[in-house]
């Protein structure tokens, strides 16, 4: 494969250097390798003929074999045209070209046999096909029944590149390339029941049959997904052995005695579990990096101070950094509450905590008197220096980036525990890719007595009816979150909807207070504004999705959604989450406009017909696609997915990954002479990122 790598695509003949230029840019194809990987994202199939009379809008792509009974050049200058009639004796249509009339109309002759491979159309009842491909009865016949179709570019089309020009590229390749050297050990292929490389690749792009179609995109799915997780485990067993964590070897007076006088309420069998996971996890000997996911609610927070309290008790200080000052402040006040009983000392740390207090912070984390510290990104900075850190919390893990958060581990001579939580719900084959490294609990039941929030979607014309829900809930003392949409690319447009949405709701409910708040404020006049309604100083929260990450207000009953349509399934559930945080019943509505696409309609629909956070996360990867995972995690991971399909293949990554277990446990740095040329090809691939690399 190497020598594909370095094989300049402008060498190939019929590229040179201008085609090169345009295909690096438009498609990122530098080399042979590259073109070889640019893979078609659908097929066509050459084996059946339709007849004219059967032709119609909704059809793909289609063969007609027939002849034209007439050809005439019309228009003049940009808007001469080729006009043809054609026939094949159940019915007539006409057959327009643009481009290149000239040479068409000389190359086509009336009465002659012809097949044309093109869209049909129709236009005020007339059947058309513009621009077909054009072959005889005979090289129709050679044409490989199922054709790849590739993804192109409008500035490729202009330039005369299209599917053909890709297509015989390739061809020109793999006939001066004829055998690519397979780096799959053989057991792999045994195993997984997996076609050779070479197979592979000449049946993608010029598939034989659907089996063998299918048979390829099955070794190249794998091949993507293998290669990650053999990158990823490798890593992790470098990591794993070299990394020397704290033991919590007892369970001692301060988690007994919360247990038994201070749990709030009783814990579920999901919590239990996942305290169980944890507990195990800090008597290894090794540092844990554990996720502990769980939709909002489900007492993860809970969860989090226990293992905190199992470090206190094994002679350890704990911290929790919390991605805003409000969300600190509000897991330090609920914890300090919860602890209050048995007399741990517990500080607040942020931005805005005063010199004086900051002093006595630090004296009491040096000495070793501070045993719980709750903060911001403020926790991480160089003068914060514990005297004996065992456990780490993240709370809203994507919100810090890898950088923030490696900060944190020099923060003792030994690594600490790392315990990353997120209300986020991950699909299950989202989790085995990204966070195959880190170990996963899920907290997948809510407490007793949690109703479940009420989820409606409204049209814009039953806006008076939503407002007089409203005020029914306002005159009960509930409070109402109201968000916007504001997506950058329309930001000005957004922020305009947004101020005009506060005005409006401001001139509808004159007798009730309005807080406003979006991401394009300071952060100083944000936290004001919500620290207005997280403290009952406000009745309504107009906002912006900067409060799907935000405080904790059980008052809060009503969320509404504006332009609910804009929104993904993952982030309505997120913004769901910011309501039923207390014991009366809570509505979710969605408002939207009546004339949506059908599966933004489904998207919608669904949000009212489950509260499961797992079940929405699967519906939306496999809807939308896993979409912009670096932006969802803020992690710097980066897919280098060519064929492979997070929301479509979780088969397949569970194939990928059991081998890639098996394989890293036998051989973990890949050094046997078994491995040599699997351990090549991840080198030459250059995986720009670590996979391994969670928290």
């Amino acid at each position: 494969m190497n020598s594909l790598r370095s094989f300049d695509i402008k060498y190939l003949k019929g590229v040179g250097p201008k085609r090169a230029e345009l295909l690096t840019k438009e498609l990122g194809i530098r080399s042979a390798y590259d073109l070889l990987r640019h893979y078609p994202n659908s097929y066509l199939d050459r084996s059946k003929y339709y007849t004219v009379r059967e032709l119609n809008d909704e059809l793909p792509m289609v063969q007609v074999k027939g002849r034209f009974v007439s050809l005439n050049v019309m228009g003049e200058g940009a808007k001469t045209r080729l006009v043809g009639l054609f026939t094949d004796g159940t019915a007539t249509m006409e057959v327009v070209w643009f481009r290149s009339v000239k040479v068409i109309r000389r190359n086509l002759t009336l009465g002659k046999d012809y097949v044309l491979f093109g869209k049909p159309t129709s236009y005020l009842g007339v059947k058309q096909m513009s621009h077909p491909e054009v072959d005889t009865p005979e090289s129709a016949a050679a044409t490989t029944q199922i054709r790849g179709v590739y993804p192109l570019t409008e500035k490729l089309r202009t330039a005369g590149i299209g599917a053909r020009q890709i297509s015989g590229w390739i061809s020109t390749l793999l006939k001066t390339h004829s055998a690519i050297r397979d780096y799959m050990p053989s057991e792999v292929l045994a195993d997984n029941r997996l076609i050779s490389l070479n197979e592979a690749v000449n049946e993608i792009h010029f598939p034989s049959s659907n089996e063998k179609l299918q048979a390829a995109r099955l070794r190249l799915k794998f091949d993507e997904l293998f290669m990650i997780q053999v990158d990823m485990l490798r890593k992790s067993f470098k990591r794993r052995s070299a990394s020397v964590g704290h033991r919590f070897t007892r369970v001692g007076d301060m988690f007994n005695r919360f247990y038994r006088e201070c749990l709030p309420f009783d814990l579920t069998d999901a919590q239990k579990r996942v305290i169980k996971e944890i507990r195990a996890d800090v008597n290894t000997g090794r540092q844990m990096n554990r996720l502990v996911q769980g939709d909002v609610g489900s007492g993860k927070t809970l969860v989090a101070l226990m293992s905190m309290l199992l470090a206190l008790d094994n002679g350890f200080q704990a911290c929790l950094m919390a991605p805003t000052e409000i969300l600190a402040t509000q897991h330090y006040e609920s914890i300090s509450k919860m602890l209050e009983p048995l007399d741990i000392n517990v500080k607040l740390l942020t931005g805005s905590t005063r010199r004086k207090l900051r002093e006595q912070i630090d004296t009491e984390l040096r000495d070793g008197s501070l045993k719980i510290l709750i903060g911001t990104h403020a926790v991480i900075e160089d003068n914060v220096v514990f005297n004996n850190l065992g456990l780490v919390v993240i709370d809203e893990q994507h919100r810090f980036g890898v950088a923030q958060r490696a900060r944190l581990w020099s923060k003792g001579d030994i690594t600490p525990h790392v315990l990353v939580m997120t209300a986020t719900p991950i699909p299950r084959t989202l989790a085995m890719t990204v966070y195959g490294d880190l170990d996963v609990s899920v907290i997948d039941q809510l407490p007793p007595g949690r109703k479940p929030v009420e989820t409606v979607l409204r049209y814009d014309e039953q806006r008076l009816q939503v407002y007089k829900g409203v005020y029914s809930q306002l005159r009960l003392g509930r409070q109402i979150y109201i968000v916007y949409p504001l997506i950058e690319e329309n930001e000005k447009i957004d922020l305009r909807s947004l101020e005009e949405g506060y005005k409006i709701v401001c001139d509808t409910f004159k007798d009730y207070r309005v807080a406003y708040v979006h991401g394009r404020m300071k952060p100083a006049e944000k936290d004001y504004q919500m620290s207005l309604f997280a403290s009952a100083q406000a009745d309504i929260l107009v906002a912006t999705t900067v409060i799907e990450v935000g405080v904790n207000v059980p008052n809060a009953s009503v969320m509404i959604i504006e332009n609910a349509e804009r929104f993904g399934l993952s982030q309505l559930h997120q913004l769901r989450g910011r309501v039923g945080r207390g014991a009366d019943q809570s509505y979710c509505i969605l408002m939207s406009r009546r004339n949506i696409a059908k599966d933004t309609r489904r998207r919608l629909e669904l949000m009212t017909q489950t509260s499961d956070g797992f079940v929405i996360a699967e519906a939306d990867m496999e809807m939308r696609g896993p979409g912009d995972i670096e932006g969802t995690m803020q992690s710097g991971i980066a897919f280098d997915l060519h064929i492979a399909n997070l929301a479509s293949d979780g088969q397949i990554i569970a194939l990928a990954r059991k081998s890639a277990e098996k394989l890293i446990e036998a051989d973990p740095t890949l050094s046997s002479s078994y491995n040599t040329a699997l351990a090549r090809e991840l080198a030459a691939a250059r995986p720009s990122v670590d996979w391994s690399r969670i928290s």
